[in-house]
């Protein structure tokens, strides 16, 4: 869901608030997602645009909590000055942001009504009108000069960034910093995207068309110039449109279905790559995932697709192993594999937070092991595509150089490889292999 910066169906003192707890619930190892999930439908837009702004921004607000307060603060009133400085580093672009009085006013609120804060009122008071001058200062002073790399990462993850990415690692960073926009794909089996565009003009939403990526060639990829809550979006509801970033869009066209084929979605849940394979042939799915309360969400997904469920067989297993399989070869097989998700920040600016250096060897070696396993239940000349949404080379071009020396039967076919963030996709990893020999 992208940010809404328009939407204040709570006080803003209450979604400080509840930002605040959110980003100490990061803090202590849980993932963003599942600390939204549990909000009200009413409370979560405000809370997670504040939350990912303050994730976002983090580099730069803490400068500003150091110069003022240089004994670090408690947590919860460290949590809570991030979130509100964070406010006044995104300004009042286009008139959406909040005024600094504002800010200030319901910043020092929500500090008297939570027990852990409450006594840091003329503490958090005082520094917010501090900063407030300094980041926001009267007309014709000097501004407070900006960090162009105001995303967070671990020292480990920016060595890994600056030894692999020299010339451009720093761009990145920035890149992962902004705002990530919102990139529907137009379900084909209702409308192309022409048809659709115009329904989206007809409801005053503006889009444009992202016509390739990398050499393909995209037909249902639409980039809207504003986010808007899927709500607002024509016949969403119905199945005629999804949200997914025009990078992963590029795993169903790589793979390439016909009608007939029997398709092995292997990690699938919440479903986004299952229904594009669908909406592009009338093939026979195998949807794999061993999470089970992602599970559920493939189905959800499906039915508001209105796509054939009797085409799709939902399977909960490891894909590291055999249990599960009938003993079926497929034709085909989309691995979008368990990774660091370093490549979908912007997405998800709690990643960084959460991760650790050792995280990524241990997923490469998981990584592995689905492969091998995977290549088994692929019949000859049939096609596995293996995919990750991550930047780091241990989760990709190593993995796929590993996978083709280790098997001598890999033919190794012409894919994207290694596509970093953009202003139109996320980072991912590609390779496509045939299986040329028994």
């Amino acid at each position: 869901m992208p940010d809404q910066k328009s939407a204040r169906s709570l006080p803003l003192s209450e979604a400080i608030t509840i930002s605040a707890q959110a980003i100490g619930e990061v803090m202590a190892g849980r993932s963003l997602t599942e600390v939204l999930g549990q909000l009200d439908v009413h409370e979560r837009p405000i809370v997670q645009s504040l939350t990912f702004d303050a994730l976002r921004k983090w580099i730069r607000s803490h400068e500003l909590i150091v110069q003022f307060i240089p004994k670090p603060p408690p947590a919860p009133v460290d949590y809570l000055l991030s979130v509100a400085i964070a406010l006044f580093l995104q300004g009042n672009q286009d008139g959406k942001g909040y005024a600094t009085h504002t800010i200030v006013d319901q910043a020092v609120k929500a500090c008297s009504e939570y027990e852990p804060t409450m006594y840091a009122k003329g503490l958090v008071n005082a520094v917010l009108r501090k900063v407030s001058v300094l980041v926001q200062p009267p007309e014709g002073e000097k501004r407070y000069p900006p960090d162009p790399i105001t995303m967070f990462v671990p020292p480990w993850w920016r060595a890994n960034l600056k030894k692999n990415y020299s010339k451009v690692w720093a761009a990145l960073l920035i890149q992962q910093a902004q705002r990530a926009p919102l990139i529907l794909r137009v379900n084909a089996k209702q409308y192309d995207r022409s048809q659709y565009q115009e329904l989206l003009t007809q409801a005053g939403i503006y889009s444009k068309p992202i016509e390739e990526l990398f050499g393909v060639k995209l037909n249902s990829a639409l980039l809207l110039s504003e986010p808007v809550p899927v709500s607002d979006l024509p016949g969403f509801y119905g199945g005629a449109v999804s949200v997914q970033d025009a990078g992963a869009q590029l795993a169903a066209i790589l793979l390439d279905p016909k009608s007939g084929e029997l398709i092995l979605d292997a990690c699938a849940a919440p479903g986004g790559k299952t229904a594009h394979l669908l909406e592009l042939a009338d093939c026979e799915v195998v949807a794999l995932e061993l999470d089970g309360e992602r599970l559920g969400k493939i189905g959800g997904n499906l039915d508001r697709l209105r796509l054939p469920s009797d085409r799709v067989r939902i399977t909960r297993g490891d894909a590291s192993k055999a249990a599960w399989w009938d003993g079926r070869l497929f034709d085909k097989i989309l691995l979008d594999a368990p990774c660091s998700a370093s490549g979908i920040v912007s997405r998800h600016p709690d990643i960084p937070f959460l991760r650790r250096e050792a995280d990524v060897n241990s997923l490469q070696q998981r990584q592995r092991s689905i492969l091998a396993q995977a290549w088994k239940m692929l019949r000859q000349d049939g096609l596995l595509l293996y995919v990750t949404c991550s930047v780091f080379p241990e989760e990709g071009e190593s993995q796929a150089a590993w996978f083709a020396a280790e098997h001598s039967n890999a033919l190794r076919l012409s894919a994207p490889g290694q596509i970093l963030p953009s202003g139109t996709n996320d980072g991912f990893f590609y390779a496509l292999f045939k299986k040329n020999g028994p």
